[in-house]
Formats: C-alpha cells, sequence, structure tokens
C-alpha cells in the first residue's frame, strides 16, 4: 500500500484522523530536530546560519505548496503520469468537509506538506559554510515546485507513471524525499566548488550534544513520517512502526562497528550518523517488508553509508554534512532492497526476489531510482547554475571565512563577552557585519 492507494470512502474516521494528526506534527518536528543535527555539525562561526536554512525552509515551503504544490503533486494528472492539474491551487475547492480516504483532506494536503519542508531542508546540509542565504531564499520555493512536486506526483499522486505504470514501490519516500534530496545535494556541491580549506584545514563539529539532540528529535519524528504514511491508525501503522525502529539500531550498530574496525574508536557523531542512515534506508520500505526485512535494510545502510561519506574526498567534491553519503545512498538502499525484500503480508500482492516475485520487481526499483536521480540532479543542477550566474549563489571569500552568522545575520551564537584575546565585545561588531555584508 502507498499514499495513493488511499481507500476513497468519503467518511472521515475519527481514530485515523487523530493519529494523523499527531503524525502531520511529528514531521514538522524534524525539521527543528534536522536544524539541530546540522548546527552541531558545523563549526561555530556558521551554526545560526545552517539553523536558519532550515527554519526558513518551513516557510518557503509551506508558501509554494498551498498556492500550487499540493494542486500539482495531488491533483488530478494532466499530464499522462508527469503531473497534476491545479484545480486546486490555492486550496480552491478543498474545506472542512473534503475527505481524502477516511481523513479529511485538509489534514492530508498538510501532512504532505510537511515532506516537502524537509527535504528542501535536507538539502542545506550539503552546501553548508558557504552558501549565499539570498540566493537559498530564492532556491528553495524554485526547487520544490521544479523538483519534489513532480516526483512526488510520479510517486503518489492520482496517475503518477512510478506507481501506476511502472509500479514500483515507495512507502514514506524513498524516491521523492531521500534520493531527490540526495542527489539534488550532490549537484549544488558541484556548482558551488568546496569549502575553503576543504581538505586541508579541520572542520569539526563543534557541539556533539547538539546533533545527538538534533538526531533524537529527528528518530522521534520519523515514527509520525512512517507509521503515519498508513494514513490510518491500524496494523499497517503499526508495523511500519515497528521496522522503523529496528531498522533505526541496526543502523546505528552497523556504523560503530564499521567506525571500530576502521579506526578503533566508536564515536557519538557515528551513533547519530548510523541511525539516521538506517531511519533513511527504512523510510521506502517501511510498510512494504517484514521485521527481518527492516533489520537488514537499516544494517546495510549504516555498514555502506559508514564508507559512503568518505567518497568526497576520493571524488573531490565538498558534501559538507554527507547528504550525499546517508540520504542519496541510504535512499537508494532502501528503495532497491524493497525488490529483494517485498512481502505479500505487507504488501498485499507484491514480493521481492527472495520471496518468489523474480527479478522483475528488483528491475522496476532500480530503473525508478535512476530516473529520479537523474532527473533531481540535472534540474538542480541547472537551477543552481541560474542562479549563481543571476545572484551568486555562493557566499563571498570574506563571508566564509569571517562566518556567516556575523557576516550575514548580524549575530553570534556563543556569546562569552570576549572577542579574540580578551577584548570586550563591543556593540560596533554588527555594524561591522552589515558593513562586510554590503561591501560583498
Amino acid at each position: 500500500m502507498t499514499l495513493a492507494a488511499a481507500p476513497q470512502v468519503n467518511t472521515v474516521n475519527t481514530g485515523d484522523t487523530a493519529w494523523l494528526l499527531a503524525a502531520t506534527a511529528l514531521v514538522l518536528l524534524m525539521t527543528p530536530g534536522l536544524a539541530l543535527f546540522y548546527g552541531g555539525m558545523v563549526r561555530t562561526k556558521s551554526v545560526l546560519n545552517m539553523l536558519m536554512m532550515s527554519f526558513v525552509s518551513i516557510a518557503l515551503v509551506t508558501v509554494v505548496w498551498l498556492a500550487a504544490g499540493y494542486s500539482l503533486a495531488f491533483g488530478n494528472d494532466a499530464f499522462g503520469g508527469l503531473i497534476g492539474g491545479l484545480g486546486h491551487a490555492g486550496m480552491r475547492g478543498l474545506g472542512p468537509g473534503s475527505v481524502h480516504g477516511t481523513v479529511p483532506t485538509l489534514l492530508f494536503a498538510t501532512f504532505q506538506l510537511t515532506f516537502a519542508i524537509i527535504t528542501a531542508a535536507l538539502i542545506s546540509g550539503a552546501v553548508a559554510d558557504r552558501t549565499n542565504f539570498s540566493a537559498w531564499l530564492v532556491l528553495v520555493p524554485v526547487w520544490a515546485l521544479v523538483v519534489y512536486v513532480p516526483v512526488t506526483h510520479w510517486v503518489w499522486g492520482p496517475g503518477g507513471w512510478i506507481a501506476n505504470r511502472l509500479g514500483a514501490l515507495d512507502f514514506a519516500g524513498g524516491l521523492p524525499v531521500e534520493i531527490t534530496s540526495g542527489a539534488s545535494g550532490l549537484a549544488l556541491c558541484l556548482v558551488l566548488g568546496p569549502r575553503l580549506g576543504f581538505k586541508r584545514d579541520a572542520m569539526r563539529p563543534h557541539n556533539l550534544p547538539m546533533v545527538m539532540l538534533g538526531a533524537g528529535l529527528l528518530w522521534f519524528g520519523w515514527f509520525g513520517f512512517n507509521a503515519g504514511s498508513a494514513l490510518g491508525a491500524n496494523g499497517l501503522a503499526a508495523a511500519a512502526f515497528l521496522n522503523t525502529m529496528a531498522a533505526g539500531c541496526t543502523g546505528l550498530l552497523g556504523w560503530l562497528f564499521v567506525e571500530h574496525r576502521r579506526d578503533g574508536h566508536p564515536t557519538t557523531l557515528g551513533a547519530a550518523s548510523g541511525a539516521v542512515a538506517g531511519l533513511v534506508a527504512i523510510t521506502p520500505s517501511c510498510g512494504t517488508v517484514s521485521l527481518l526485512g527492516a533489520l537488514v535494510v537499516g544494517l546495510a545502510a549504516g555498514v555502506v553509508c559508514s564508507s559512503a561519506v568518505s567518497w568526497k574526498f576520493r571524488l573531490d567534491y565538498d558534501d559538507s554534512l554527507d547528504v550525499v553519503g546517508v540520504h542519496l545512498v541510504g535512499g537508494v538502499i532502501g528503495t532497491l532492497l524493497i525488490g529483494l525484500f517485498a512481502d505479500k503480508a505487507m504488501t498485499g500482492g507484491a514480493e521481492g526476489l527472495l520471496y518468489g516475485g523474480g527479478l522483475a520487481p528488483l528491475g522496476r526499483q532500480l530503473l525508478a531510482v535512476v530516473v529520479v536521480a537523474v532527473y533531481a540532479f540535472a534540474v538542480t543542477y541547472g537551477l543552481g547554475k541560474l542562479l549563481d550566474r543571476a545572484m551568486g549563489l555562493r557566499a563571498s571569500e570574506e563571508q566564509e571565512h569571517t562566518g556567516l552568522d556575523l557576516t550575514v545575520h548580524a549575530e553570534t551564537a556563543y556569546d562569552h563577552g570576549v572577542l579574540g584575546h580578551g577584548a570586550p565585545v563591543s556593540a560596533s561588531v554588527v555594524p561591522s557585519a552589515q558593513k562586510v555584508e554590503r561591501q560583498a
């Protein structure tokens, strides 16, 4: 079962509605959790900028989703499975009496909005420490409309070609969330180029307790993300909930195992990253695989992603906070393994290779992964190049060197009352930061 397959019975079920209200709030909480997760991973001089990139995504994506995004993603198909129509632009025609399956349509639209928000925010981790904030304000809403919305329609929308023609499975967002954000992050990395001092200077996380707190909030919210995708308070939601828990745990353990064998030190950053990798991978498969499959999916993600995050040093792309290594690679793992572990007890019919379904399911999943990854990468790369020419996608060298917090936002995350070698902080710091930004 997928989101697009919600039964249209036109009767509100209060239990399903109550659960989806809670799940929607949980998914929204994931974006502030992501802000903390990413914020702890950057250096002190740009932590506020990192937080802002996530928080401003909430507002930007909400506006475009209500204006046109929901209608294009979930409106009646208009172009052969490629995009929906504008019949519900501005949420026209939808009121308290509108029903999607067993929940109010307005609630379903809001639930889907929270998915769109965090997907856009995820990209910020790939381009941390060096992005022009003004360009980010333009990039996010445009990207949401031209990348996230079409892919969502393909996977979950009425008549979407991936679900309805290809027959690939994605329960909670491996394709529209994880793979689009990872592929888009890679594209923007290439447009921007590496940070100053990449592969030369130490760029360690400045606050690991903040990273762990963010990871905990993400894990908490992920239960709404995955179990909420059942769109009801039912057995499928319970199974997705348990699979999410299991995969997060095996992802964490798998990452720590690799770290211990490779480096001799299991780290807190590794534990947080491994849990997130397992959660990423189980997202598309939580409603299609058994508990055994979930354990394997999480473990595979923890092991593979722990190695994938180092690819950037060999291939020379600066994915600041490992969006490519965790979200793209983890999303690919979770989506492909559906082709091996899909269980008809979960899907209601479709089976993976290991359950007697043959190679065809794996082929369908692979094709969906390739198309979505190529589309997201190509469109985002083109959009990034266009914005770079129009307004400069990268912050100035001076802003990057001094730190985006002070030069862009005229604030510092940690004000200890001294600056430099014991000199008291002066009110003139803020005007000087604004001057740097104007000169840039």
